[in-house]
Parts: C-alpha cells; sequence; structure tokens
C-alpha cells in the first residue's frame, strides 16, 4: 500500500503492520482530558457575569450547537490552566510524546476554548475543534479523524457513548472514566479496547456538595417557637427546617458552580466537588432543581402561604447575592446578615408566631458581626496565602474597619438584649428575669472570643460552621440555655 504525508503524519489506511510511532493519540476534551464540560462552565461563566445573557442563550441554542458553542466563546474561554485535568489522561499523552508520537486535541469544543487549554497544557502537536458551522462531534469527528489520519491510523482517548463511532474507526479505542455501558459500546465497536481511569462514585461527592454540616444554620427557624415558650407547631417549623435545608443547599450548589474559577485558586475550596471536576457542572444544575422542588413541596405541607413566601424570599435573596451582591462593598455584609434573619422570620411565619421587635434587633446586630467576621476570617486568610480575593470587594487594608464592625455590631446586639431584659415584655415569660442578666456577659464574651480568632487566622470560612464545631462555643450555648430555663422556670 502506497503511503503519503498529511502534515507530517502517514496515512496507514487499514493495514495491521501500523507501529505506535506512526499512530496518532487523538484525545477528547470534555469529560476526557478535562474532567468537566467547558461549554457548560462558560455558559455558567457567562451568566454569573451577566445575568441577562441566560434570556440570550435560547437565541442562539435556536441557531444549532456550532452557532452557541460559537456565541458562547465570544464571551468567555475558559482559562486552560484553569481546568481540572484528568492526570491518566495527561500521564496517557506525556508517554506518548516521550515515545515520539504525535498527538492531536480532537473536540467538539468551540476553537478558542480548545487552543485556549493546548496552549496551557502543552500535550498537543494538533488542534482541531468546532468551528465554521461544523459540530466535531460523533460522526462528524469520526469522518474528520478518517479524512484527517486514515482509517486505524490513530488511537483515541474518549469517555461517552458519543464517542462510539470514532472508536470504531481508531486502531485502539480507550475509554476514560466511562461507565460500564459505555465500555460495553466501546468493546461492540473496537476489538481493541483499553480501560484507564475508572469513574469515582460520585454519591460521596454530591454529599459533600449539598453540605449538610452548614444546616445547622437552619436551627433559627426553631427561635421564635423557643422565645415565645410555645411548641405547639414544632411540626410545621420541623418541616419548614428541612425545607430550608435542602434550599439552602441548592443555593451552595449553584453558588459553587458560579464560583468555579474562584474556587480553583483557593487553596481549600479548590477541593469541592465541582471546582475538582469530580461532579459535572450539568449534575449541578439538576441537583440544584431537584432540591429546590423538593423544598418547595415540603414548604407547601407546613400549611402556612406566608411560609412558602419567606421561603421565596430567601430564596431569590440568595440568587441575588450569589450572582451580584456578594461583589458590592458593604452589601454584602448586610444581605449575609439579612440571610440570617430571614431564617427567624421563616420560623416564626411557619409557627404563626408574631415575632418580637427585640428577636429581630438583636438577630439584626447579631448576625451583622458574624457577617464582618467572615469577611475578616476571608482576608485573614488571603493575607496569609498571597492569594486574589476571588472577586470581593475587600483588601488586606479593610481588615480594622471589618474588626471594628464586627466589634460594634456585637456590642449593639447585647445592648439590645440588656434593654430586653429591663423591659416589661420579658415579665411574662419568665418568673426570674433578673437571671437572664447572665446572659449579656456570655453574649460578650463569646462575640469577642470570634473577632479575636478571626483575627489570629484561626476561624473557618464560616463562623457559624465554626461555632457549632468549637467547644467554647458549644459551651457558652449551653450555658446561655441554662441560664433561660432558669429563668424561665420560676
Amino acid at each position: 500500500m502506497a503511503l503519503h504525508r498529511v502534515n507530517g503524519m502517514k496515512d496507514v489506511g487499514g493495514s495491521s503492520d501500523v507501529q505506535d510511532g506512526d499512530v496518532v493519540l487523538a484525545c477528547d476534551l470534555d469529560g476526557t482530558l478535562c474532567r468537566t464540560d467547558t461549554l457548560h462552565e462558560a455558559v455558567l461563566a457567562l451568566v454569573a457575569r451577566r445575568p441577562a445573557a441566560m434570556f440570550h442563550l435560547i437565541g442562539w441554542a435556536a441557531g444549532g450547537k456550532a452557532a452557541l458553542k460559537d456565541r458562547v466563546a465570544e464571551a468567555v474561554v475558559i482559562p486552560g490552566d484553569a481546568l481540572p485535568l484528568n492526570e491518566d489522561v495527561v500521564a496517557e499523552l506525556r508517554a506518548a510524546r516521550a515515545a515520539g508520537r504525535r498527538t492531536a486535541l480532537v473536540t467538539a469544543s468551540d476553537r478558542r476554548q480548545a487552543e485556549a487549554v493546548a496552549s496551557a497544557t502543552g500535550l498537543f502537536d494538533e488542534v482541531h475543534a468546532t468551528g465554521n458551522g461544523q459540530n466535531l462531534k460523533g460522526a462528524e469527528k469520526a469522518r474528520f479523524l478518517a479524512e484527517r489520519f486514515g482509517a486505524g491510523g490513530y488511537d483515541y482517548l474518549g469517555d461517552a457513548a458519543a464517542d462510539v463511532p470514532v472508536w470504531a474507526g481508531a486502531r485502539q479505542a480507550i475509554t476514560v472514566g466511562a461507565t460500564a455501558r459505555t465500555r460495553r459500546l466501546a468493546e461492540a465497536a473496537n476489538a481493541s479496547v483499553r480501560h484507564i481511569s475508572p469513574p469515582a462514585g460520585r454519591s460521596a461527592a454530591m454529599l459533600r456538595a449539598i453540605r449538610p454540616h452548614q444546616w445547622s444554620k437552619n436551627l433559627l427557624l426553631f427561635v421564635p417557637m423557643l422565645a415565645a415558650h410555645d411548641p405547639g407547631a414544632l411540626w410545621q417549623v420541623l418541616l419548614g427546617f428541612i425545607a430550608f435545608c435542602l434550599t439552602a443547599s441548592a443555593v451552595y450548589v449553584i453558588n459553587d458552580l458560579v464560583d468555579l474559577q474562584a474556587d480553583r485558586a483557593h487553596p481549600r475550596k479548590r477541593k469541592r466537588p465541582f471546582a475538582a471536576g469530580t461532579l459535572s457542572a450539568a449534575t449541578g444544575i439538576g441537583m440544584s432543581v431537584g432540591l429546590l422542588a423538593a423544598a418547595v413541596a415540603l414548604g407547601l405541607f407546613t400549611g402556612n402561604p406566608l411560609f412558602v413566601g419567606v421561603l421565596a424570599l430567601y430564596l431569590a435573596a440568595t440568587f441575588a447575592y450569589s450572582l451580584w451582591l456578594k461583589r458590592k462593598l458593604l452589601v454584602d455584609v448586610l444581605m449575609l446578615a439579612a440571610l440570617y434573619t430571614v431564617r427567624i422570620i421563616a420560623g416564626g411565619a411557619a409557627a404563626g408566631i408574631v415575632l418580637s421587635p427585640w428577636l429581630l434587633g438583636l438577630s439584626m446586630f447579631l448576625f451583622l458581626s458574624l457577617a464582618a467576621v467572615k469577611r475578616q476570617a476571608e482576608l485573614m486568610d488571603q493575607l496569609a496565602t498571597g492569594r486574589d480575593s476571588s472577586g470581593r470587594a475587600y483588601t488586606v487594608d479593610d481588615l480594622p474597619i471589618l474588626r471594628g464592625m464586627a466589634l460594634a455590631s456585637g456590642h449593639a446586639a447585647v445592648m439590645v438584649m440588656a434593654l430586653y431584659i429591663s423591659s416589661d415584655a420579658v415579665q411574662t415569660l419568665y418568673g426570674r428575669p433578673w437571671l437572664l442578666w447572665l446572659v449579656c456577659p456570655l453574649l460578650l464574651y463569646w462575640n469577642l472570643r470570634m473577632v479575636m480568632t478571626a483575627h489570629r487566622g484561626r476561624m473557618t470560612d464560616d463562623p457559624i460552621v465554626f461555632a457549632a464545631r468549637d467547644r467554647v462555643s458549644l459551651m457558652v450555648v449551653a450555658l446561655t440555655v441554662a441560664v433561660a430555663v432558669l429563668a424561665a422556670a420560676g
């Protein structure tokens, strides 16, 4: 058989005597070299940057997949060095190049995205991608590779059922993290198949993504019922608690999807399932939709339309915070404090209890203090690691102001508590209201300690979660509860 070269490559046809050096190692991008889907991530980055772009996506999609990818890539290209790569695939490509083989990135992603990855990794001699109206996927990719390298003139690294036609024309099919069904399809399409990088279990990753340890914040829903000494609506509040937990988990997932690039630059957050590529963006969107649907259903079961309205307000506020407000100076800490207070309002709505202005005042000042502590902790981490602010509106020079905000708001919360103890309202609920004065030094000590802990760089990203795990904080809570019980017992 006559051989001819195409850009330095031999067309070997169907010869069975092909040597490795004559065979290109072709590799897919999404789900193969990269653990996630670059189009999905680009769309999320675009929406995070310009929420109104959601309305344009439908029109772009109407023009076909290639047109959609082109329009998205005009606006956003994910940096190649910011993507989670599959180290097993990277090792395969490096080994091939060390052996003198040529490598090619052949992907359905837009050419600009593919070139960004190839430039950042330095793993490829050629790059072929979607462009000029051609979506390089499935049968179209198989035809291209056959024309480019000849039947059997390439080995192919892929991950999905859409790669079956490509594997059928390859000398060797190499599956990457493929499901059992996809592996069977590859084996049926090609007699020479190799499987690498087996898929990891997703259940544990999904559990980590919804962050059940953060559900402790939603215990605030029980505060109005406890403060009013009225356990009659316990069932409704419990349903509301679960609904808020599901909603919060959905929001955490969405927030992680929006903050992918920032999380990957963070020393701890880069290990989160979406940032690490353990879970795909498409999986995250599906999870958030399912969680929100379940939350709404539980909210309706409380039988209180006002609670459902508060839940909707909380969801809208968290979306606004995630997409926009968290990057606004001072607005972000005020919104964080408001989101905590909304939980208390929701607890009152679920229980059918009219909230005391004293409780609302205490919660607003206390949670504003904790929100300032959260930002203080982030800046201390930034100062220690030297990383950037990940889109936040603060610099390390703002630390004294945030520290002062945390202290002043915490002291204001203690003042509200003191005024409440001195009011006539406390007499109807407590037999020994004078005992409640012991709560003030406890609350003051706890607030000062939280600020000091953040100042020394020992605070985690979330002060509420820190408090739920901190022995001293738990002791303060236990003592406060004991004082309240003794004051009410009289």
